[in-house]
């Protein structure tokens, strides 16, 4: 990857699983990182996340729990591609205002355009998610021992991303991005 680059760490550590992202940032941030690479844990804070890519990023990685039907554990990276999702829960014309404590990073997404056009900045070129199937986002504090353990494979997953991919063994690149069973 190159021109700047935020890491969004997204959820609630009182949920269970909901707090990988947040636990991968964590880790993540203890690694030397190229210059232009941001690192934040946003948890729950969605307007916070709104502002910061107001910044002006080539690209946006979210951390984020992901239930998509996997096994508990299994590391998804997905390309969003930038269109508005009908489906999205952006804000309904003539519905309530905004609740900044409840702006999930597909509410963000959804408003980016409107977001950008309305400052005169740029959305990011890119925005990729990185997200991890959850066991359990009930009430509690901890990950699951499934994603907790697919924490340091995320954690090189993003390494790679921002790095570009390690020669393996044979001097060849690694150019695949591994799921976690």
């Amino acid at each position: 990857m190159s021109g700047r680059v935020l890491i969004a760490g997204i959820g609630n550590v009182f949920l269970g699983d909901d707090g990988f992202g947040v636990e991968t940032v964590r880790a993540l941030s203890s690694h030397p990182l190229p210059d232009g690479v941001e690192v934040v844990d946003f948890g729950v804070r969605g307007v916070h996340l709104a502002y910061q890519i107001l910044d002006g990023y080539d690209t946006l990685l979210l951390i984020d729990a992901t239930a998509r039907g996997g096994e508990p554990g299994t590391l998804y990276l997905i390309e969003a591609d930038g269109s508005a999702d009908p489906g999205a829960a952006g804000p309904a014309p003539g519905g309530p205002v905004l609740d900044g404590h409840h702006m999930s990073p597909d509410t963000v997404l959804a408003l980016l355009g409107t977001l950008c056009a309305g400052t005169g900045t740029t959305p990011p070129r890119r925005t990729l998610v990185l997200g991890c199937e959850p066991a359990c986002v009930e009430e509690g504090i901890g990950l699951s021992a499934p994603v907790t353990a697919a924490v340091p494979e995320a954690v090189r997953m993003a390494l790679d991303l921002i790095r570009g991919p390690a020669p393996d063994e044979t001097g060849g690149l690694r150019r695949e991005l591994r799921r976690t069973p």
